[in-house]
C-alpha cells in the first residue's frame, strides 16, 4: 500500500500497465546475479476472498509483483507505446462487452480494432457489478451485444437482457430497480435515461 501513490505518479512511472516484456537473457543473468537470484521488484499485497464471487468466504492475501517495475533494473530500458490500432485491451467485461459490438471490427488480418467510424475513442461501457464475471454478462446478451457504434456511454443498473437489434447511440442509461430481470426491447435509445 505505501507503494501505490508512487506507483500512480505518471511522472515517474509513464507506462504502468505494461502487459508485455522483452528482456535481454544475458542482463537478467546479470541482474540474477547481482541480487543473489532475484529481481528487487517490491511486493504488492491484494486483500481478496478465495471465491471472488462469495464475498463471505475466506479472505486471502494475493501478493504480486509488478513486472513492469523491472525495468528499473535495467540500465537503458525503454518503453514502446502500441496504438489501440494494433490491439484491443480488454481487463474487465465491460471492455468485453464493447468489444462484440460492432464498434470494433475483426480485421484481414485477424486483428480486433476499433470501427472507423469510433474516430479511435473505444465507447465508454459501465455494467452493473452484477455483470463482473463472462457467464453473467452473457446471460445479458443472448441474442448479441447492442450496437455501440455510436454509443458515447453506456450504464447498465440492475439485471437486464438485451433483445435482438439494440442500438445505443450517445449516453445512455439504463435502470431496472425491481428486483427481477427485465428486457431492453428492440429498438434505437439515444441520450436518455431508461427505467424499464
Amino acid at each position: 500500500e505505501e507503494d501505490e501513490k508512487a506507483f500512480q505518479d505518471v511522472s515517474k512511472y509513464k507506462f504502468f500497465n505494461t502487459n508485455n516484456l522483452w528482456v535481454d537473457l544475458v542482463a537478467l543473468k546479470n541482474q540474477f546475479k547481482k541480487h543473489k537470484g532475484a529481481l528487487p521488484l517490491p511486493v504488492m499485497k491484494n486483500s481478496k476472498t478465495v471465491d471472488p464471487r462469495d464475498k463471505e468466504s475466506t479472505k486471502v492475501f494475493q501478493l504480486e509483483t509488478a513486472m513492469g517495475a523491472a525495468i528499473e533494473c535495467f540500465e537503458g530500458a525503454t518503453a514502446l507505446v502500441i496504438p489501440r490500432s494494433r490491439f484491443a485491451p480488454v481487463k474487465t467485461t465491460n471492455d468485453l462487452f464493447a468489444l462484440r459490438s460492432d464498434a470494433y471490427t475483426l480485421t484481414k488480418d485477424f486483428r480486433i480494432t476499433l470501427a472507423e467510424a469510433r474516430n479511435g475513442v473505444p465507447p465508454d461501457v459501465k455494467l452493473d457489478g452484477r455483470y463482473k464475471f463472462t457467464d453473467a454478462m452473457e446471460k445479458m446478451i443472448p441474442n448479441g451485444p447492442p450496437s455501440l457504434i455510436d454509443c458515447k456511454k453506456i450504464v447498465v443498473e440492475g439485471e437486464v437482457t438485451f433483445a435482438k437489434d439494440v442500438v445505443i447511440k450517445g449516453a445512455v442509461t439504463i435502470k431496472n430497480a425491481s428486483g427481477s430481470c427485465k428486457e431492453v426491447a428492440s429498438g434505437t435509445y439515444e441520450d436518455k435515461t431508461v427505467e424499464l
